[in-house]
């Protein structure tokens, strides 16, 4: 617990107000932008907090915000960790238990994702409904942390149902449609083969990515409340007779970036 806590302290003694700050943002690949667009912000590379890994993915800045968007005050990761970067488990979840301490009670989380549902489209936004865990591992597994929850508990309703109500309503609002699936996590770095796709599509599963759910795992031990949004940034492998790339997968994200960003801000305006 006292590296989480010294992590804390540290953050608290770079930003520019006392009170706990009740929202977090993890920004995927290609949709960093909506850290710039934080007000009064003030930016901590992560390599400078104590205990926090460095981000080493393609089109992750690496440094927290902590500012204002939509009129709260929010915590923001421009990246995430992977365990495809060679970070343990703990450390990929670190930031969400170090965040909590900060006060953050809800949990916004967003990450570029494989189309499986062949009625998908490469820019669709789909409201992550519920996940599989195909990562080989549990961050929880291992010395269990009592401060942070229970060492047993449940992720039937992991991704807020009130959250996801509040997302259709804050997307009909801006005139954007949403699609709503189960999203699969995969270790990477590799893209998946056809034969997998196909597996996971039996499985029910809608998009597929390398991030997100040791992320929520930890955020839902924890007691938070959680929005995923997954951006389908490409056909998976055997959709369409097509490449897989890292720098399509960011492409996209950019194109997307102000529908994305214009979302989640409605979304926070109203928590």
């Amino acid at each position: 617990m006292q590296k989480y806590d010294i992590a804390a302290d540290y953050i608290r003694s770079r930003l520019p107000f006392d009170e706990p700050i009740p929202i977090g943002i993890i920004l995927g690949s290609g949709l960093g932008g909506l850290g710039d667009k934080l007000g009064n912000a003030t930016a901590i590379p992560y390599g400078d907090i104590p205990g926090w890994a460095q981000s080493t993915a393609p089109g992750h800045q690496g440094r927290l915000l902590a500012g204002e968007l939509g009129g709260r005050r929010v915590l923001c990761m421009q990246g995430r960790l992977h365990r495809y970067e060679g970070h343990e488990f703990n450390s990929v979840v670190f930031p969400v238990r170090v965040m909590r301490l900060l006060g953050v009670q809800t949990l916004i989380v967003t990450n570029a994702a494989g189309g499986i549902n062949l009625d998908y489209s490469v820019g669709d936004i789909m409201l992550i409904a519920d996940h599989i865990n195909l990562m080989g591992g549990n961050p929880l597994a291992g010395l269990h942390e009592p401060a942070f929850g229970e060492r047993f508990f449940d992720m039937g309703t992991a991704y807020t149902p009130a959250l996801r109500k509040l997302a259709r309503e804050c997307a009909g609002r801006l005139g954007m449609s949403l699609r709503e699936g189960v999203y699969i996590a995969v270790t990477g770095p590799s893209y998946e083969t056809p034969a997998e796709i196909r597996a996971f599509r039996c499985l029910g599963c809608d998009a597929v990515g390398m991030s997100t759910v040791p992320e929520v795992i930890a955020a839902r031990h924890c007691g938070m409340d959680i929005l995923g949004l997954s951006l389908i940034s490409n056909h998976a492998a055997g959709v369409k007779d097509e490449i897989l790339t890292g720098e399509d997968v960011i492409a996209i994200g950019k194109q997307k970036a102000a529908e994305m960003e214009g979302l989640v801000t409605q979304i926070v305006s109203r928590l």
